[in-house]
């Protein structure tokens, strides 16, 4: 389940967040979260796996008719193709409207989730 991040969860997030390769410096983490913090079209969400703890961020930028995957991390423990395909799903389902996008990072994990949609369909 995905939840909008919050100020409490500061050091959980730049936990998730240290794990991508741009960003192992904690100055840039901070800076990070202080980008999702100031602007509304930037949002960064906690998921939560199935035993309700929390394993993952996912931070977005929400345009008038897509959203783009900025930032994407698990812990190493629930980093699978099926967590990632659940995270996507989720954030589909929230705004139905727009079309799940990939930045240069994330671009090859949305268009192997869209394959995967597209065989579901089949």
């Amino acid at each position: 389940m995905l939840f909008k991040y919050k100020n409490d969860y500061e050091k959980i997030a730049m936990g998730f967040l240290s794990f991508i390769p741009d960003l192992k410096e904690v100055s840039h983490v901070q800076s990070e979260l202080a980008f999702y913090n100031q602007d509304d079209q930037h949002v960064l969400y906690l998921w939560q796996n199935d035993e309700g703890d929390f394993a993952g961020v996912v931070g977005v930028e929400i345009g008038t008719d897509f959203i783009l995957v900025r930032h994407m991390s698990l812990s190493p423990a629930e980093r699978t193709d099926t967590n990632l395909f659940r995270i996507l799903n989720e954030l589909a389902a929230l705004y139905p409207d727009n079309r799940v996008m990939g930045s240069l990072d994330t671009a090859p994990l949305i268009a192997k989730w869209e394959q995967q949609q597209t065989k579901e369909m089949d």
